[in-house]
C-alpha cells in the first residue's frame, strides 16, 4: 500500500481535531469543566489519548479553542443564512444577525460560555488560537459591511460590547434578560428590531427610549462609512470551574 499524500494527511489531523474541539463543547456543557477530563474528550471524539495533548497544550487551551469554533462555526451560519442580504441595508442586517448569534450562545448554552468565559479571566488569559482568529476575521467583515472606516477599532470595540452582554446574561443572581441587552445593542447601532433573529414573543420587545434620550443616526451606505464603531468578545465568572452537575464523566 503506498504511503499516504501530504494532503491527505493534513485533511485526518484537521478531521482529529475538529472532533476533539466537538467533543470538548459537547463534555463541558453536558457536564461542567471539572467533570471533563482529557480522557473523556478523547473517548467522546473517538481518538487515542496523546492526540488531545499532542494538538493542545493543556484542557484549558483546548475549551477555548473549541468554544471559538463553536462561536465563528454558528455566527458564520448566521451570516450566510438565506436570504444573504443585500443592497444599502445589508450591512446592519449583518450586523443583527452577527449580535443575535453571540447572544443566543449565552442563552442557550450557559453552562459552556460561563465556564469560557472564568477561563479568559484566570491566569492563561485569552489564548490568540486559530479558532480565535477565524472568529475575529467574521467580526471585522461585519463591522466592514455595516460601514466603518475605522474596522481595527470598531471590531475591538464590537467585540468589548459582546462580550459584556454575555457576562451580564450569565451572571450568577443577577442576570440581565437577553431580550433587553439585545435592545441596548441595537439601539446602540440604530439597528430596528425586526433585523436579525428577534424573539418570537412580542413581550421581548424594548421598551421606547427615555424621552430625551439620544437616538443614534443609522449607518450611511458603505460608499460614506460612519466614524467608529465596534467591539469585543463575552466574560465569564470563576465559578463556572466548579461547575459539575450532571453525570460524572471519567477522570484520568
Amino acid at each position: 500500500m503506498s504511503p499516504r499524500s501530504a494532503s491527505v494527511n493534513e485533511e485526518l489531523r484537521r478531521r482529529s481535531q475538529q472532533r476533539l474541539l466537538q467533543a470538548t463543547v459537547d463534555l463541558v456543557d453536558e457536564y461542567g469543566y471539572e467533570a471533563t477530563t482529557l480522557a473523556s474528550i478523547a473517548d467522546r471524539a473517538g481518538a487515542a489519548r496523546g492526540l488531545v495533548s499532542y494538538y493542545f497544550p493543556g484542557k484549558r487551551q483546548l475549551l477555548q479553542s473549541a468554544v471559538h469554533r463553536l462561536m465563528h462555526t454558528e455566527l458564520a451560519a448566521a451570516l450566510a443564512r438565506e436570504p444573504v442580504p443585500t443592497g444599502d441595508d445589508a450591512g446592519r442586517e449583518l450586523l443583527a444577525r452577527a449580535i443575535d448569534a453571540i447572544l443566543g450562545l449565552a442563552r442557550d448554552r450557559p453552562r459552556l460560555m460561563r465556564t469560557h468565559m472564568a477561563g479568559i479571566l484566570q491566569a492563561e488569559g485569552f489564548i490568540q488560537c486559530a479558532e480565535q482568529q477565524r472568529l475575529a476575521e467574521l467580526l471585522r467583515e461585519t463591522v466592514v459591511a455595516y460601514g466603518s472606516d475605522d474596522p481595527d477599532t470598531d471590531y475591538r470595540l464590537l467585540r468589548a460590547l459582546l462580550m459584556g452582554a454575555v457576562v451580564a446574561v450569565l451572571l450568577p443572581g443577577a442576570p440581565m434578560p437577553t431580550a433587553r441587552l439585545r435592545a441596548e445593542l441595537f439601539h446602540r447601532y440604530g439597528l430596528d428590531w425586526e433585523l436579525g433573529d428577534p424573539p418570537p414573543s412580542s413581550e421581548d420587545a424594548p421598551e421606547p427610549p427615555t424621552a430625551g434620550a439620544p437616538r443614534p443616526t443609522p449607518a450611511p451606505p458603505a460608499s460614506a462609512p460612519p466614524a467608529g464603531r465596534a467591539g469585543s468578545e463575552p466574560v465569564p465568572d470563576e465559578d463556572a470551574d466548579a461547575d459539575t452537575d450532571g453525570p460524572a464523566v471519567s477522570r484520568t
